[in-house]
């Protein structure tokens, strides 16, 4: 529910017209892609190279895939640390149980199964239990990867077994140029943006992120609906999963300790989603994954030092989330529940 202008004699912060149209974050993050692409295009080279711009959509496709499963909780007013976690076990486990079983049905639908069971108690856990979705998923997050690397993988990395050549076709193939991982996630993307636009649950989400206590008392069912985003979240996280081994003809279970969650994060709060709630789209998620997987891939022809890189990201992230504390202030009522 909108917050309107508190001030009563200052503009909202929300936007900013300078004579050209309203500049929202969204279109400036936009404008800054764009600039960073024409300069890395101009000044770095082999960043043009057709090479390194089909790694280069590759690379935002399976990072815009997690942002939408991500954005799905934060629009919500949730969030989900185990995404990661969620992506890398279950589809390591998946690649597991395609080599010793010699067949791909059976596995796929338990690698499913699981990602649900994920989200299921992760949402429980925050909807029934209470606990605040921080700390719930953080600490699904670690006992996902123990458990995975405790009983289900033998190994840190899980190779594609010769039995499952048809996992190309979720990321090693291109259909007219185009790789099918951008084709993923354009239609993710739009299920997703149509299902939050037009559908009563996404309705409802944007509700409940906006105020849970409001949407609670109009009669929407906040419990099972935050378990559903939760399962939905998971789920898009082993799509992200599935794609990224058929890129790679690998799953590294490592990237679990990686910074590749705040990576997902960030392009979610840079776009202009809002961690209080309600506010955001998966436009907002696009445009946040152009801008850093640009600047991600140019820093790495540029050969800059992960440290470094990390240094970068991290700054972004913190201006991001200053940023969306001005635009997205937090009310009485969201002080009362705590953040997320």
């Amino acid at each position: 529910m909108s917050q309107g202008n508190k001030t009563g004699s200052f503009p909202s912060l929300r936007s900013v017209n300078f004579g050209f149209g309203a500049l929202s974050q969204e279109r400036i993050v936009f404008i800054l892609a764009a600039l960073l692409f024409a300069a890395f295009a101009l000044f770095v080279d082999g960043f043009a190279s057709a090479a390194n711009l089909l790694s280069l959509v590759r690379g935002v496709s399976v990072l815009g895939i997690l942002g939408i499963g991500m954005a799905l909780v934060v629009i919500g007013r949730g969030i989900n640390l185990s995404l990661v976690a969620t992506m890398a076990i279950s589809v390591a486990w998946t690649l597991s149980l395609i080599a010793s079983m010699q067949g791909a049905v059976i596995p796929m639908l338990i690698g499913i199964a699981f990602a649900i069971a994920i989200g299921i108690v992760a949402g429980v856990l925050i909807a029934y239990v209470e606990i605040p979705a921080l700390f719930a998923t953080l600490a699904m997050g670690t006992l996902i990867y123990g458990i995975g690397r405790f009983k289900l993988i033998d190994l840190d990395i899980v190779y594609v077994p010769e039995n499952a050549g048809w996992m190309k076709i979720f990321g090693a193939v291109q259909v007219f140029d185009i790789p099918t991982p951008v084709l993923y996630f354009v239609a993710i993307a739009a299920v997703a943006s149509l299902g939050l636009r037009y559908t009563k649950i996404g309705k409802f989400i944007y509700a409940q992120g906006d105020n849970l206590v409001a949407a609670r008392i109009t009669g929407i069912p906040v419990r099972p609906l935050i378990v559903l985003q939760y399962v939905a979240s998971s789920l898009i996280g082993f799509a992200a999963g599935i794609i990224t081994a058929a890129s790679v003809a690998s799953m590294n279970t490592r990237i679990v300790n990686s910074t590749l969650i705040y990576d997902v994060i960030l392009v979610v709060v840079l776009g202009g989603v809002g961690l209080s709630g309600g506010k955001g789209g998966i436009r907002n998620v696009i445009v946040g994954t152009l801008l850093i997987g640009v600047l991600l891939n140019g820093m790495t022809i540029l050969d800059v030092q992960y440290t470094a890189q990390n240094v970068i990201k991290s700054t972004i992230l913190l201006v991001a989330l200053v940023v969306d504390s001005f635009l997205n202030p937090r009310d009485e009522q969201v002080a009362q529940q705590g953040d997320i």
